[in-house]
């Protein structure tokens, strides 16, 4: 009995091996894009004869491609096959912005497949939201192949989310207090299991770190600038949660005392002076007119001097964000991919007078590569990560 034990043991062990080793094939070819079994082997550290076994299975289950032989070798032999991310699943990923909704149909490789938007729910109303999310939702799944899985749902919001059950504990500019809202999105479409709530500025840090602006950085910040402002941050190659999941509330930093009176109820706060009313207020663009802020500054030719001394704030905080977290990267998003441009002078001039000089001479500032869908793509990452786990079973599952 001991000894048959054992095997089931070993049997087990070998299956789990399996598994991951299924997973990690796949998250290199997500990643990539598309990838030869050289590289593979190269990057995994196992045989040959295992990649290719591994790839096989890959493209049984939908989920990989092989292609012609490529003509660039790594080592010796013979030309290696290419191998290129499937169609047989994909995710939805949905942006809930102050502004409007945003959601996309996202294959693997990160490939956008289809995407549809709308307004903001009137008074973004939750219930109302999670409504307008579904209609959109069912657009962009309208013309997806028939064969094609859908293996998640991934959702970003403004504000602090309860990662454990998708309860959005608080999004001062939606005024948004314990909404569930993966279980209103759930229940709206028909979901076996809630979707993946995550705050925007944390899948914002994640995408640009996969796909975008910060490839290949450990130390970085990403900070989402709308309406409001918040920080994704990602430390030695690791996102930096907190206890709760909340940390990066960075706009919600005190800056002035007894300034202005922010949505969180507080004063003073650092987005109070750099976020989305604050620039519009600089350049005289009405407030009925915010969710079309990053179009107003791109019209902008020239700076006003409001804007130079938002753009000053702006520096000020980023000093104490460089001196806090020694990034090697901070990505600005949101509408401040449309505001630096316009002021990087003044930012990069009052971040120099206030930043400790070693941390200082490490950090850039970066426009997203991912331009405005930073928060979109990390929604999706998100949404694939349990494919990743254990490709077969979470097909089986869908």
């Amino acid at each position: 009995m001991a000894a048959k034990g054992g095997r089931s043991g070993v049997g087990t062990n070998q299956g789990k091996v399996r598994r991951h080793n299924l997973g990690t094939a796949l998250g290199h070819v997500h990643v990539d894009g598309h990838i030869s079994r050289a590289e593979l082997t190269v990057r995994m550290g196992l045989n040959r004869s295992t990649i290719a076994g591994l790839v096989s299975e890959l493209e049984s289950l939908g989920l990989a491609e092989q292609g012609k032989a490529q003509t660039a070798r790594v080592g010796a032999g013979r030309p290696s096959v290419d191998v290129s991310a499937g169609s047989g699943a994909h995710v939805l990923a949905v942006d809930v912005r102050v502004d409007g909704l945003v959601v996309a149909r996202v294959g693997l490789g990160g490939t956008v497949l289809a995407r549809a938007s709308g307004p903001p729910a009137a008074g973004h109303d939750p219930e109302a939201t999670a409504d307008s999310v579904a209609d959109l939702a069912r657009l962009v799944l309208r013309d997806a192949p028939r064969m094609a899985r859908l293996v998640g749902v991934g959702v970003g919001v403004p504000g602090m989310i309860r990662v454990s059950d998708g309860v959005v504990r608080l999004a001062p500019n939606l005024d948004w207090h314990d909404v569930p809202f993966a279980q209103m999105l759930a229940e709206r479409l028909e979901l076996d299991h809630d979707p993946v709530m995550a705050n925007d500025a944390d899948l914002g840090a994640l995408a640009e770190h996969v796909r975008g602006a910060a490839v290949g950085v450990e130390d970085l910040v990403y900070l989402s600038g709308e309406v409001g402002v918040g920080a994704g941050v990602i430390l030695g190659g690791q996102p930096l949660t907190g206890a709760g999941g909340y940390a990066g509330e960075i706009g919600h930093m005190p800056f002035q005392p007894g300034g202005l009176e922010c949505h969180c109820g507080s004063r003073g706060c650092w987005e109070t002076l750099v976020g989305g009313h604050a620039i519009a207020a600089a350049i005289g663009c009405p407030a009925d007119r915010i969710t079309t802020l990053g179009e107003v500054l791109d019209g902008v030719a020239t700076a006003p001097p409001a804007l130079h001394e938002v753009a000053r704030h702006l520096g000020r905080g980023l000093a104490g964000v460089v001196n806090l977290l020694n990034p090697q990267v901070i990505v600005l998003g949101g509408f401040l991919r449309s505001l630096l441009p316009l002021v990087e002078d003044s930012v990069d001039e009052a971040m120099k007078e206030q930043a400790l000089t070693a941390p200082r001479d490490q950090v850039r500032l970066a426009l997203p590569g991912l331009a405005g869908d930073s928060v979109l793509m990390g929604a999706a990452e998100i949404a694939f990560a349990d494919l990743m786990l254990d490709p077969a079973a979470r097909l089986a599952s869908a």
